[in-house]
């Protein structure tokens, strides 16, 4: 996101009006992959339409924790109370407070460098 696809990916760090972003085309690049790939795959269910299904659930996991939690899309969410939760709220709160594509700080969305983890410890 963070390379050549930061064209799309530099809406999600600015503020935008309304409710999508540019960046949300990833949401129906990947959604529509999963989707051919379970359609592919579900005569057999062969290896397709576990691959498909694996995006999906990866997908309605990002969107319960980035989209719902971190970001608050939806009104009415609280700032976690769990400790690896917590983690994962605070890395991504410092991976926007760069603007720029380099500067952000870099992690998977579920495997939290342990700085993070250790600062939820204090």
């Amino acid at each position: 996101m963070h390379g050549v696809l930061w064209k799309i990916h530099r809406s999600h760090h600015t503020k935008t009006k309304g409710v999508f972003e540019l960046n949300d085309v990833f949401t129906v690049l990947f959604g529509g992959t999963a989707v051919l790939l379970m359609l592919l795959g579900k005569g057999a269910f062969d290896y397709r339409f576990w691959i498909g299904s694996g995006i999906s659930f990866y997908g309605l996991l990002y969107f319960i924790f980035h989209d719902v939690m971190i970001h608050k899309r939806m009104q009415g969410i609280r700032k976690p109370n769990n400790k690896y939760l917590r983690a994962i709220f605070d890395a991504h709160q410092a991976h926007h407070k760069s603007k720029e594509k380099n500067d952000a700080v870099s992690f998977g969305l579920f495997i939290v460098p342990k700085r993070f983890l250790n600062k939820q410890e204090d």
